[in-house]
């Protein structure tokens, strides 16, 4: 037997002890590393909400009457429904500033347009599978600029980008082939705006991709696609890299399923195909459903005119600008009938089958009540209709915020005349940023009240020709209070 000695005692009674702390620590850590490699994607389905960083734009995300809407949102939304939870879009300023923030941890994923041309340097991200396909092209608008059939051909005038995009690099690597070529890199604006100034004659080339073009184009009739540059950009979304990939393998498995069962075919059908297919001015068609399908529908819209104190030349005129008096007609936002409501609105005035066309009617008059109502009573007519429209087509939150620019701007928030200046500011940051609401397609309820003004003056033209005494139905508005200059 060995005696040990006072401090050899000491000495084995600290290395006892170090050892099972060692030993607990070892214990402690198992559980730790054997952690299930899905730890993110059980953290965000624990948690409740998906967080994706993206872009206030048409090919992405914005908030509509409906709430939010867009390509990204739709489909973001239908993967956070795919993993049982909310969905919360965080949009950012700038363009270049989504790959920063996904790196800093601020959202789980982005999805914004982007594409492995965009940061060809960060090694950080990987992407998931792709999902739509798009080109670069240069646009310039007619009559400002002859047609130029490649770079080389710029002889004067500048081409434009947003920061930080693809094509920012695509130019960049260009100019090794092309030393002398030069461009402008826009630091604050969007695609959106970028496309309006080619049209506004600000800027004389503007490269963008294709389907953000398809939107805009529409909007701005002498704007021109001269040629696409590099190869086609394949649309993905972004995410941080890491050793955990259980969200990346969720992500890659939902794509996969989409593309199987024909959701995203649905889903780039519905915001890309019928871009260029319809013509708002085309009077010819209008006078051709005047006369073929109108007259299915026209008692219905005088009765329930009649019922809901509306003028029915106006509440006719919603209906085509909705449908073109097309009962069984789809929106691309899934929105159905001669009326379009929305299952919720629906719901809200009592209509069970949106689908029937007298239901429908019945319900859009109900609804288009329920908007007027809030417009404040001091606001006289028409101004006050041209408000409740537009709130019907963009909602009440930003007709409000346009109300508060068009103050801002010295302007009158109570005429539509001064506020309809003022709504298309709604989609450029500068100014949406100090609304309540935030981003909105602006111009669209612009277009929107336009021209139901426009089809309920050719309606009180068409049928004062046909019956020169027609019994005069009740009205919130007189034929004579509707039937202003288009200028106002």
């Amino acid at each position: 037997m060995v005696d040990l000695s006072p401090r050899a005692h000491k000495l084995q009674i600290i290395m006892g002890i170090v050892s099972v702390i060692l030993i607990f620590s070892i214990l402690v850590a198992i559980p730790y590393f054997s952690k299930d490699p899905t730890s993110h994607l059980q953290t965000i389905k624990q948690n409740g909400v998906l967080k994706v960083l993206t872009l206030n734009a048409a090919s992405t995300y914005y908030q509509d009457a409906n709430g939010g809407n867009g390509f990204e949102y739709q489909l973001a939304k239908l993967f956070a429904e795919s993993i049982g939870v909310q969905l919360n879009m965080i949009p950012v300023n700038r363009f270049s500033n989504i790959y920063p923030e996904l790196q800093f941890g601020t959202a789980d994923l982005a999805a914004a347009g982007l594409s492995e041309q965009d940061k060809p340097e960060i090694n950080s991200i990987k992407y998931s599978p792709s999902y739509h396909q798009v080109t670069q092209q240069l646009l310039y608008r007619k009559g400002q600029h002859p047609r130029p059939k490649k770079l080389t051909d710029i002889n004067s005038g500048v081409v434009e980008v947003i920061d930080g995009t693809s094509h920012e690099f695509l130019l960049a690597g260009l100019k090794k082939e092309i030393p002398d070529l030069s461009w402008r890199v826009n630091e604050e604006i969007g695609p959106e705006e970028l496309i309006e100034l080619v049209d506004e004659g600000v800027i004389d080339y503007a490269l963008a991709d294709s389907h953000e073009i398809a939107l805009q184009r529409r909007f701005y009739p002498e704007l021109r696609i001269a040629f696409e540059l590099g190869k086609p950009k394949l649309l993905r979304w972004a995410l941080k890299s890491t050793e955990d990939i259980s969200l990346l393998k969720a992500v890659q498995a939902f794509m996969h399923d989409i593309k199987k069962d024909g959701r995203l075919e649905q889903l780039i059908h519905r915001y890309y195909s019928h871009v260029t297919k319809f013509n708002y001015s085309d009077i010819q068609t209008f006078t051709l459903h005047v006369n073929e399908r109108l007259p299915k529908y026209r008692n219905v819209f005088i009765r329930e005119a009649l019922a809901h104190n509306i003028n029915w030349h106006l509440l006719a005129a919603i209906g085509y600008q909705e449908s073109l008096w097309n009962p069984k007609a789809k929106s691309p936002t899934g929105v159905r009938g001669m009326m379009m409501l929305t299952q919720s609105t629906a719901k809200q005035v009592k209509i069970k089958n949106r689908l029937d066309a007298e239901q429908s009617i019945r319900g859009g008059a109900i609804y288009f009540n329920k908007v007027l109502s809030k417009i404040p009573e001091r606001i006289q007519q028409p101004d006050r209709t041209w408000l409740a429209l537009a709130s019907y087509n963009v909602g009440f939150g930003h007709l409000e915020d346009a109300r508060k620019l068009t103050q801002i701007n010295g302007g009158d928030a109570d005429k539509w005349i001064d506020i309809k200046k003022n709504l298309p500011l709604l989609s450029k940051k500068k100014w949406y940023k100090k609304t309540k609401y935030g981003y909105a397609r602006g111009w669209e309820p612009v277009k929107y009240v336009e021209n139901i003004r426009k089809y309920n003056e050719l309606l009180i033209g068409f049928e004062s020709r046909q019956n020169p005494d027609p019994e005069k139905p009740a009205s919130i508005l007189q034929n004579d209070e509707l039937s202003i200059s288009p200028s106002l």
